[in-house]
């Protein structure tokens, strides 16, 4: 099993990481998914996850997620082959925590370098604000 931390990471770069191993049959646990970092201007960030989470009907779908663990899921989620067999089984065998589990306390977390904030240039949100601008009610 493979334990990312996903403070201070790009999400994009370390989703297609992590949909590698996925892929691979590999378990993969992601904690502190409410700190990690989606490239671009925090306005139009929030405006674009708006637009998806207002469009369609809210009985009959298309779902789309405004809390942090659901959000870093659903970006996973696109990196994969879902609507095949292979996919959904890689799907399955991801999970997402807000913070860090007692039970992961003392492992060893896998960090990614060419996902660090720091390589930034450009404006940034966290996901953790994205989706408090969604209607989330903080609880972490």
């Amino acid at each position: 099993m493979k334990i990312y931390d996903a403070s201070n990471q790009i999400l994009g770069r370390i989703a297609t990481r992590i949909a590698k191993d996925l892929l691979r049959g590999e378990n993969v646990v992601v904690i502190n998914c409410e700190k990690a970092v989606i490239s671009g201007d925090p306005k139009v960030i929030e405006k674009h996850y708006l637009k998806r989470r207002q469009r369609g009907d809210p009985h009959h779908g298309p779902f789309f997620p405004r809390t942090p663990q659901g959000i870093v899921k659903r970006a996973m989620r696109g990196m994969l082959p879902f609507y095949k067999p292979k996919g959904r089984e890689a799907f399955r065998r991801l999970r997402v925590y807000v913070g860090i589990p007692d039970e992961l306390k003392n492992k060893e977390f896998i960090r990614i370098e060419e996902a660090d904030v720091n390589r930034l240039r450009c404006k940034y949100i966290v996901v953790g604000d994205l989706s408090l601008a969604l209607g989330y009610e903080k609880r972490w």
